[in-house]
């Protein structure tokens, strides 16, 4: 490692799920290798996990992206989904199905379930949701510590337009609108119902403040970063933390790799671009949240507008096609910002 590459003891990653755990799955990779500069087997990670996605169905507390990085750190993951677990079976979901229970569109697999009623059961005891996380996490091992946004209730709904409806629309949970829908009809708005109110979950802001390298995976910057960053005070910490501050885009060439990035930005009103989404992130010297943005070497001509607007920049290959691949790109985002 060159002597001027600053050591990593502490890295923050605020993801989402599956491009989030996959990107943390290759940076653990890449830190017990020796192949991200600076970092070591050593480094201490904390994932500071979106739960606006989480959602009540049948009585249970479904966390998805908490479970979805618990599962791929803990080698229980379906590879093949990219959620839930591996060896799955529906008994439960068939039983409930033969009863005409709504939502019949998502469906719990019966390992997946066992995880969902210790969280209610720990909820429902007064446990909070970091609490319940943690000791589900002695199970897993990830490998890094796994930290919900907030122990608040926030719910991401997504408004669409509905001509069987008197106003012409209607409003449907992100679940509803990401599962039952598909995310095929478009989206008008992105309303995170409770986020106002919600505080960080304890250690949250301290895994910002005190990090060697904050990293913005190539997670949603609408529905999985973006509601992060919207719980008040998180903002803020990435923006006044010493530690440099680096994102990945989940766009190449002109859509997104996985999920729907691209129905969200458009929501929103930002064009479906790595530059883009770079630019909507912003670069801290403006208010932004960004030191540095990689982007792939199919969009290597956006960079130098990327750092006109005061970003450092640079191209490199962005698909994570296994932990040695994401490595090498954990290691590009660390080797971006570390002057």
């Amino acid at each position: 490692m060159p002597s001027s590459t600053p050591p990593l003891s502490r890295i923050t990653v605020l993801s989402g799920g599956v491009g989030g755990a996959r990107f943390v799955q290759g940076l653990l990779h890449g830190l017990r290798s020796g192949a991200v500069p600076g970092g070591s087997a050593d480094t201490e990670v904390t994932v500071i996990a979106n739960t606006a996605d989480d959602w009540w169905i049948h009585g249970l507390k479904v966390c998805p992206d908490l479970d979805t990085l618990m599962y791929t750190l803990g080698d229980g993951i379906d590879v093949e989904r990219g959620w839930g677990r591996r060896d799955e079976t529906w008994s439960a979901k068939t039983e409930l199905e033969a009863y005409g229970v709504e939502p019949t569109w998502f469906g719990l697999g019966d390992r997946d379930i066992a995880t969902h009623l210790v969280r209610t059961q720990m909820l429902e005891a007064g446990f909070t949701l970091s609490q319940v996380t943690e000791a589900l996490c002695r199970r897993w091992q990830p490998g890094v510590r796994l930290l919900p946004m907030s122990d608040d209730r926030v719910e991401t709904h997504i408004a669409i337009a509905d001509p069987d409806s008197p106003s012409g629309r209607s409003v449907v949970h992100f679940q509803e609108y990401w599962v039952r829908l598909r995310a095929a009809v478009p989206a008008e708005t992105v309303l995170v119902v409770g986020q106002e109110a919600a505080t960080p979950a304890p250690g949250v802001l301290d895994a910002i403040a005190d990090a060697d390298l904050v990293v913005l995976p190539p997670s949603n910057p609408v529905v999985s970063v973006g509601t992060i960053l919207g719980v008040p005070g998180i903002r803020d910490a990435v923006h006044a933390t010493t530690a440099p501050v680096v994102g990945l885009s989940p766009i190449v060439g002109d859509s997104h790799v996985h999920g729907m990035a691209a129905q969200m930005l458009t929501s929103i009103g930002v064009e479906v671009s790595a530059g883009a989404v770079g630019a909507h992130y912003g670069p801290r010297s403006a208010g932004g949240v960004l030191d540095g943005w990689l982007v792939d070497t199919r969009d290597a001509d956006q960079v130098p507008g990327l750092e006109a607007v005061g970003l450092r920049a640079r191209a490199v290959p962005l698909m994570m096609s296994d932990p040695a691949a994401t490595a090498v790109m954990a290691a590009a985002a660390a080797e971006l910002v570390a002057s």
